[in-house]
């Protein structure tokens, strides 16, 4: 370790970080340095995040820079004329975030590869833009999307325009290894200008992406846009400009943001975490909505590739919709306004299974991937044909792509599209609530709910141990079939053993009786299991909604409660 330690003061760029761990040394605080020194952040399908501060261990400037070495002599070697074509480089408004950002650019430059530098904060789902829009051989983002302020991260594209997936993500990660025991290559930014290897993005590639959304077809109903009230915030995010910009540009003049919220701020003073899904995040737009006697209150996370809404009720109380709820209306929409039996959508094994009827009821082609937006991007390229062109996808943890401008979670093009969709809702005298109401009467009521379960990391792995004992019943419902992805299989209890058609992962589905649906996804990185569960009922013509929804959810209650009770 000492000589690892030795090293690392020796090559870390940054004096703060100099300081920060020769403190620690000093002070002869050994387990803080094992906890920095014991392996590197590790370089996965999403890039790296982590923790700032010193050593390999967490988000730094030798750790970024070392990181952009290895990514750059990946792409030379496997992404055609990767030199000439370029490397689009954007940052959020955390910590370090533009300096972390102008590294990778110093070192892609370095090596030869043109890069399109951002010129101030940019939105995630405007660096992942520019991937097509330039024809670039991949892009980077610096941001820690919606964790907290102390976090950071390098998030990288390919050249499809989607996120990386394997087998990228180890390719990288082995040549970031052999590039922490060479000298960095390292250029300043005024040379790689005068060389032609830097080039600055100004607004007028924000424009550019901003005209693009609003020349989509999908954006050519604009019902009475003047009806709308919209409360909305930022989160201390870098998403409010462009956001306001396009819901002008499409005719939404009454967009007002929260005003100590609208701009960057990576200490995120007004919120105790910056996820618009947690409580209290969404407090002040929702206030604000009050105030307005908005329809909608509406939330980008940091780095606008999200997006959350608030919707006022009858008692003039504001209740957020879930991320299945937005998604299944979105999709619904959508699919509306386009021919569906030439359409192509999708969602995650974890998400509502809504969508899905939906869309075979309405003629389109639907599909479904493992968690992550890596997987419904590229899937979504692989399965797409002449005959059913891609249309949309989401993900129950607020995430959603329209149309094939941006390959990933798009925040701003969602919230445009959302509030066309609410327009032409409150145009008709109905709420969203009851386009909602509209959906489940048609289709059922699918019930969504998330619940994570601390384990003792000394006893045996829960997924293994549920493998090994698997239920009959569970709340008292059979268990009629079971989804193993660690073994990729389908076991039928009633029919054949079937394979699944997904890459393997430490996930079990169980599915019950009464069509309820239970999934375990153990965490990788932590002591915890996550389960999402599912309860589907239909509605009579005589019961309200709200009866209907209680009754649902007190389904929903029991449900949890006696498996969690069986998992104890």
């Amino acid at each position: 370790m000492t000589i690892d330690v030795t090293r690392w003061l020796e090559r870390d760029p940054d004096p703060r970080t100099r300081e920060e761990l020769q403190f620690l040394i000093e002070e002869n605080l050994v387990d803080e340095i094992e906890k920095r020194f014991k392996k590197r952040l590790e370089f996965g399908t999403a890039g790296l995040r982590g923790l700032m501060g010193c050593g390999p261990n967490r988000m730094n400037r030798l750790v970024i820079q070392e990181t952009a070495t290895g990514l750059g002599h990946y792409l030379i070697r496997h992404v055609e004329n990767a030199c000439s074509r370029g490397i689009v480089v954007g940052y959020d408004g955390r910590f370090d975030s533009k300096q972390f950002a102008h590294d990778t650019a110093a070192v892609l430059a370095a090596l030869g590869i043109k890069v399109y530098l951002s010129r101030h904060e940019v939105p995630t789902p405007v660096v992942a833009f520019g991937v097509k829009h330039l024809d670039a051989a991949g892009a980077v983002v610096v941001t820690a999307s919606h964790n907290p302020p102390r976090y950071n991260g390098f998030k990288v594209y390919w050249e499809n325009g989607a996120q990386i997936i394997p087998p990228h993500d180890q390719g990288i990660a082995a040549e970031i290894e052999r590039a922490a025991v060479k000298p960095i290559p390292l250029m300043s930014l005024d040379n790689a200008k005068k060389k032609g290897l830097l080039e600055w993005l100004s607004d007028e590639y924000v424009s550019a992406y901003r005209h693009a959304m609003v020349n989509s077809s999908l954006l050519a109903n604009h019902t009475n846009p003047a009806c709308m009230t919209i409360a909305y915030t930022a989160l201390h995010g870098v998403g409010a400009s462009i956001a306001e910009a396009l819901l002008h540009d499409i005719g939404f003049t009454n967009v007002l943001s929260v005003p100590e919220q609208r701009d960057p701020e990576p200490s995120f003073p007004t919120v105790a975490f910056p996820n618009p899904e947690e409580k209290g995040a969404m407090d002040k737009v929702i206030e604000m909505a009050e105030s307005l006697k908005a329809q909608v209150a509406c939330a980008n996370d940091p780095d606008a590739d999200r997006f959350a809404v608030a919707v006022q009720q009858l008692n003039g109380r504001y209740k957020m919709l879930t991320g299945d709820q937005l998604g299944v209306l979105l999709g619904h929409y959508l699919l509306t306004k386009t021919d569906p039996s030439k359409q192509l959508v999708g969602n995650t094994i974890v998400s509502s299974r809504l969508l899905e009827k939906i869309a075979i009821d309405m003629g389109a082609e639907h599909y479904k991937t493992l968690t992550g937006f890596k997987w419904l991007s590229n899937m979504a390229m692989q399965l797409e044909t002449e005959q059913h062109q891609f249309l949309f996808a989401y993900e129950e943890a607020i995430g959603y792509t329209i149309g094939k401008q941006v390959w990933d979670k798009d925040g701003l093009f969602t919230f445009a599209i959302f509030a066309q969709l609410a327009a032409e809702t409150y145009t008709q005298n109905k709420t969203i609530w009851d386009y909602l109401e509209f959906i489940y009467r048609k289709y059922g009521i699918y019930l969504n709910a998330q619940k994570s379960i601390q384990f003792d990391p000394e006893l045996p792995a829960i997924g293994d141990k549920l493998r090994a004992n698997p239920p009959e019943k569970i709340a008292g419902l059979k268990v009629v079939q079971i989804e193993d992805f660690k073994a990729s299989l389908r076991f039928n209890l009633s029919g054949p053993t079937q394979p699944l058609p997904y890459p393997a992962s430490d996930v079990i589905i169980y599915y019950l009786e009464d069509q309820s649906r239970i999934i375990i996804r153990p965490s990788g990185t932590e002591p915890k299991v996550k389960c999402y569960y599912e309860v589907v009922g239909e509605m009579s013509k005589q019961e309200s909604y709200l009866d209907a929804m209680k009754r649902m959810e007190e389904k929903m209650d029991a449900l949890i409660e006696a498996h969690q009770e069986s998992l104890d």
